[in-house]
């Protein structure tokens, strides 16, 4: 309602950032120390993304819970053929798929000849037919049957739900299109992800000062809390967690898929971490990622591939030679360098 009223310049201030002074709490001191700092100019205002923004918000945020339930809906089903001792997951990626709902159907309906069920295998599945016969033979019964049914049941229906939040944020999407194509650019983003991407940030990027500002309050960027000349914790902020994570899972996917600079990067920063490290790696990318969002929005350019050599291109060869000498001379060899033909 305030957003409306053309008389008020409104601002959403985090309540960390205006605590008051310790002594007496009431609403009116409160009231007075806020104008106060505002008065001053000490109150930053957080990001209230427009309504057409906000809409689109609402309906990415309800698919992810809508997606994130089918999958546990999923894992229910697979719980209750483990329990009949039908193993099927073990040998078939996706049990909702042509041939493994076939098989469920079939169950249910009554079939219980693993050679009948195990002949229902289509394209890439054929070959596993002998070891789906012996997956097959389990103790399904009418109780298994009737829970079986009720799953598959609500998988229809949050498949269906999906299906018109897909539709509708297609519609939301139309003035956004050029932005959303901008993202998909960047390896990684595909479209659901930059549906997130642009619901969650918006569109205009001159709300953010810089990339920094964008990815510290993503919550990308490591933390910062040093006092004395000494250096605390240096874990992230919470920042904006449905952001954060669909920009997480697009650094995975990213960086393994193909020679890309993403790619190189987390293979960088994956021997600097540890190998078990992975997730910090992960999230560096993920910070890197959200940096050239900012500039490809911001500049209105898409993504300009940097390739998978581009830290072998930047490294002084000669650094590297010496380094590799003694990494080699600590293992107790000689070595001895000749330049190749």
């Amino acid at each position: 309602m305030l957003e409306e009223h053309p008389g008020f310049e409104l601002e959403l201030v985090n309540p960390r950032h205006a605590k008051n002074l310790p002594g007496r709490k009431t609403d009116t001191a409160d009231a007075t120390w806020l104008a106060q700092l505002a008065e001053c100019g000490l109150l930053r205002g957080s990001f209230i993304p427009p309504r057409a923004i906000s809409r689109l918000r609402d309906l990415t945020r309800y698919r992810t819970k809508i997606v994130r339930e089918r999958v546990r809906e999923v894992q229910r089903l697979q719980k209750l053929l483990e329990d009949a001792n039908v193993k099927l997951t073990s040998l078939v990626t996706d049990i909702t798929g042509v041939s493994g709902r076939q098989m469920i159907e079939a169950l249910i309906s009554g079939e219980r000849d693993p050679d009948r069920l195990a002949d229902m295998a289509r394209t890439r599945m054929r070959p596993k037919i002998a070891e789906l016969r012996l997956a097959l033979v389990g103790r399904f019964d009418e109780h298994h049957a009737f829970l079986a049914r009720m799953h598959l049941d609500h998988i229809d229906q949050l498949s269906a739900i999906e299906a018109r939040l897909d539709e509708e944020v297609d519609k939301l999407m139309a003035p956004f299109a050029e932005a959303a194509e901008l993202l998909c650019s960047i390896p990684g983003i595909g479209k659901r992800a930059a549906e997130v991407v642009i619901s969650e940030m918006g569109v205009d990027m001159d709300r953010f000062p810089s990339a920094h500002h964008l990815a510290s309050w993503a919550g990308l960027c490591p933390g910062n809390n040093e006092t004395a000349g000494k250096s605390r914790s240096g874990r992230a902020r919470k920042g904006n967690e449905a952001l954060r994570t669909v920009l997480c899972e697009c650094a995975w996917a990213a960086s393994h898929g193909g020679d890309t600079y993403f790619a190189a990067q987390y293979r960088r920063f994956k021997r600097r971490f540890g190998r078990k490290s992975e997730g910090k790696a992960v999230f560096a990318v993920a910070h890197s990622i959200i940096v050239v969002a900012w500039h490809v929005l911001h500049e209105k350019t898409p993504y300009r591939e940097l390739g998978s050599d581009y830290f072998a291109r930047r490294s002084d060869a000669a650094h590297r030679q010496r380094y590799l000498l003694r990494e080699l001379e600590r293992l107790g060899l000689h070595v001895t360098i000749e330049p190749a033909a």
